[in-house]
């Protein structure tokens, strides 16, 4: 789903569109798989539910996993899409994903964790 793109993030595509809640949110199952092989240490038990951090285009967000989402989807708050370029959504759209380290920093710069998961480490 995902590939190395740079040293800070990876790069996918998936189809856009907006969402009325809150947060980003994809197919919780997809969401679970890219946590566990992306931002997972491999040490201990760890939470694979813990927000993913992406970017479209110049902005960044903390991503939750969702049953209601299709698959190869990312659902994004109409205030986010209202930001982009994104005219006719669903779009197919390449998406960048924060590695673990630097989704960690991104969250903490901008106080983005969602309650639930403050002090949470990825």
């Amino acid at each position: 789903m995902f590939e190395v793109f740079s040293r800070g993030y990876y790069l996918g595509r998936l189809y856009v569109t907006p969402s009325d809640g809150d947060h980003a949110r994809m197919q919780r199952h997809q969401h679970e798989q890219v946590n566990e092989q992306l931002y997972a240490t491999g040490e201990g038990i760890e939470r694979l539910d813990v927000p993913l951090v992406m970017k479209l285009e110049s902005k960044h967000f903390p991503v939750l996993g969702d049953e209601d989402v299709p698959a190869d989807t990312l659902a994004v708050p109409e205030d986010v899409l209202d930001d982009t370029r994104i005219r006719n959504p669903p779009t197919l759209r390449e998406v960048f994903l924060a590695r673990r380290e630097r989704a960690q920093q991104l969250l903490e710069l901008t106080g983005g964790w969602p309650d639930e998961y403050r002090n949470v480490g990825t």
